[in-house]
């Protein structure tokens, strides 16, 4: 434009508009069109007349931009600027708005840079309510910007509503044919604040406005756009590409759960956005009203169920639990922040139990639940965040996505409850762990750790088979390689496989997994179990050491650490308060309670252990180590009866146990069913099978012949049988030959 044109512009826009108004001066120019300060004559007001660029206006089909604008003429909201006029005349396309003597938010911002919170949000919310109303009457406004706030009063009031689908409705009608126009700006909206299907040229609706308006808060409390870039183009890749920015790294003061409604304004898919301005306006509002949250278990703690499958594939269910306990694990690092353990979540799988319920069982004000649905590439899940207290679901969310976006969907889930809930990801959990890169790889791993926590013969077989082919997909897949080195250890834990057979490859396993993530907590405590098995306790004590030097400790690593090492030392309250921090936290996981009172057994706090098993079988009636410890702390106490019965139980559980073939035989003999007993015995043998030796063990201990039992406790040391400590610990540490069996064991004296 030439630089005479604003003065002939006005001279020629003065003659179009007769006596009608009178020209008083020039207020602002953009991209696309000049603003005047005009007099109507008639009224006897100051009204802002706006005028488009005339090769702009030369370029659109006149008759539909002129009949487009007319729509906002029956615009009536206090937060939307009226039309009062709108024409064309010698080619020249005008319309004419009421005068805001106030100044613009892009004046305000430029003056001010960062405003206050409540004022940032008191505004923001003036404009979604604009926005809503404008929505449901058919009207997307394009571009919202600061530019397009005036300030009356105080009062937010947007403008130009209808002006850019003028400008693109008419470019439909084919009148444009000048390739320029694009660069007009309001036809494609501005860059700083345009949502990634606006700037890929989709179709739009009003959740594109909601984007833009994501944009203007961030702006309004940082004091800059989200994005910036030394060209159009560059900040655009940057709204198609790029992470929202976290308010907080600008300006902590925010609060997190404003950060998190930004964050949800300017998602990258529409379909995880507000569905309108008004539910945007209602989180605004939540966030002005929101009170310091109290340091209370009920209001900063959740619980995250199994996501529900939604299909007939199984699949589908192992990506669910998959998904859920990633975020538990995130979850679980955060300062202040209570999350119910994966086993107590899980415990609810397909359970009609009110939330209410799930809330006092676990003692948390929150549940985190959802679904998952695939098909094909395709991965739908949905997420709610419920309230406890009042079922009020605080956020809900969709997300249609391709597989390849899981960790993407758990990443934005994480970040959106931690706001929610007012608390902050560190920045070493603000980003989950991705595994792999590779989904096959991960679908393997998810169906073996499936397997993995409901160990049997058969399922232990196909953690194997699932766990060797993530590895041959992937051969960087660290977490693959420390499962299968737990794996190898379960299978020596439970008397599937002889521990100097599996312990070297559960050893190498993890120095596999260490190679690839030198840090990996898992890793270091699985080594730590397996330079335990074989008595090597500095070892032990270095590999458990590295593994909670990772801060915050993982409650699992913790547990463990009390269960495997502690308890083994002799230091006996150190280990049960390890265990009962993870027990809080996880209160219906059953193995982890039969741990803590084996832990309590080992201190000599037999009742405390008794009525740690009575809730177990609460829980579950026939787990089976709870049954059999039970039952070998009431043959302690001399209730030989009600041991018999309990231990039978067991047997027919778990008929694979070596400690329990020997506890079984022992309290049959000692009931003078040797008949009963022999096939029991027969299936000892003579102490060459795995496991025998501890079995015969246990078996000569509660006859009462000592000496006998120390002899075979001196075979199930050499064969390296797991959990010696606690297993024959109870029964032999009053015998003269403990302090030789605790030295072939390396125990400290």
């Amino acid at each position: 434009m030439d630089l005479l044109m604003p003065e002939l512009l006005r001279e020629q826009l003065q003659a179009c508009l007769g006596a009608a108004y009178t020209i008083e001066r020039e207020l602002g120019r953009g991209g696309m069109a000049t603003v005047f300060l005009a007099r109507d004559v008639k009224h006897h007001r100051h009204v802002a007349l706006k005028v488009l660029d005339p090769q702009l206006a030369a370029s659109l089909g006149t008759e539909r931009f002129l009949a487009e604008i007319r729509v906002t003429a029956n615009l009536q909201h206090p937060n939307v600027l009226p039309l009062f006029d709108s024409g064309e005349k010698n080619g020249l396309l005008f319309y004419v708005m009421p005068f805001v003597a106030g100044e613009s938010l892009r004046a305000k911002l430029d003056r001010e840079g960062q405003l206050p919170v409540d004022e940032a949000l008191r505004i923001a919310g003036a404009i979604a309510s604009a926005l809503d109303y404008a929505h449901r009457h058919g009207l997307v406004h394009r571009d919202v910007k600061p530019e397009n706030v005036l300030l009356s009063d105080g009062v937010p009031v947007v403008a130009d509503f209808g002006i850019a689908k003028a400008v693109v409705s008419s470019r439909v009608d084919g009148a444009s044919t000048n390739p320029g126009l694009t660069h007009a700006g309001l036809a494609l909206g501005t860059p700083s604040y345009m949502s990634p299907e606006q700037a890929m040229g989709e179709t739009v609706d009003g959740r594109s406005d909601i984007y833009a308006l994501g944009c203007v808060l961030y702006e309004m409390l940082s004091g800059d756009v989200p994005f910036t870039g030394p060209s159009a183009q560059s900040i655009i890749a940057k709204h198609l590409t790029e992470a929202v920015p976290s308010i907080r790294d600008v300006r902590d003061s925010v609060p997190l759960n404003v950060d998190a409604t930004i964050v949800r304004a300017m998602a990258k898919e529409p379909a995880n956005r507000f569905t309108s301005p008004a539910q945007f306006a209602a989180a605004l509002v939540s966030a002005l009203r929101v009170e310091p949250m109290p340091h209370s278990a009920a209001l900063t703690s959740v619980a995250v169920l199994p996501f529900a499958n939604m299909s007939a594939d199984k699949q589908n269910e192992y990506f669910g639990d998959g998904l859920a306990e990633e975020i538990i694990n995130v979850l679980a690092q955060v300062p202040g922040l209570k999350v119910a353990g994966r086993t107590s979540s899980f415990f609810f799988r397909e359970k009609d139990v009110a939330f209410e319920e799930i809330g006092r069982r676990l003692n948390v004000g929150h549940i985190l639940e959802g679904s998952v649905r695939t098909a094909g590439n395709h991965i739908r899940v949905t997420a709610q965040l419920i309230k406890v207290t009042d079922g009020f679901h605080i956020w809900s969310e969709r997300y249609d996505r391709e597989m390849t976006d899981i960790f993407a969907i758990q990443d934005e889930i994480t970040q959106t409850i931690a706001a929610a809930l007012q608390v902050r990801l560190s920045p070493e959990a603000a980003t989950l762990r991705r595994p792999t890169p590779n989904l096959r790889a991960y679908a393997a791993y998810l169906e073996a750790r499936a397997h993995w926590v409901r160990p049997t013969p058969e399922s232990m077989v196909r953690v194997k088979e699932c766990l060797e082919q993530a590895i041959e997909l992937d051969s960087k897949f660290a977490m693959a390689y420390s499962l299968l080195g737990a794996h190898y250890t379960m299978l020596a834990n439970i008397g599937f496989r002889p521990a100097r057979e599996v312990i070297p490859l559960a050893r190498a396993a993890e120095q596999a997994a260490l190679r690839i993530e030198p840090s990996l907590p898992e890793a270091h405590a699985l080594l730590g179990v397996c330079a335990g098995t074989d008595f090597e306790w500095n070892e032990a004590e270095r590999e458990w050491r590295l593994a909670m030097a990772h801060e915050p400790v993982s409650r699992d690593v913790r547990f463990w650490y009390g269960n495997h090492y502690l308890l083994s030392m002799g230091r006996c309250a150190e280990a049960v308060d390890a265990m009962a921090r993870g027990l809080e936290e996880d209160p219906l996981n059953v193995l982890y309670r039969h741990h803590f009172a084996v832990g309590l057994r080992h201190a000599g706090r037999l009742e405390d252990a008794e009525a740690e098993l009575r809730k177990i079988l609460e829980i579950d009636e026939n787990f089976p180590l709870a049954v059999n410890t039970l039952g070998a702390i009431c043959a302690q106490q001399g209730r030989f009866e009600e041991a018999l019965t309990l231990t039978g139980k067991a047997y027919a559980l778990t008929p694979w146990r070596h400690p329990v073939i020997g506890q079984l035989a022992a309290l049959l003999v000692r009931a003078g069913a040797t008949s009963r007993a022999d096939p029991l015995l027969e299936k000892l043998g003579t102490g060459e099978e795995y496991g025998a030796p501890t079995g015969l063990a246990v078996f000569h201990a509660l006859c009462g012949e000592f000496d006998r039992a120390a002899d075979w406790a001196e075979h199930a040391i050499e064969e390296r049988y797991p959990r010696l400590v606690p297993i024959l610990g109870p029964l032999l540490r009053s015998s003269p030959r403990w302090p030789a069996l605790a030295k072939l064991m390396n125990l400290p004296g």
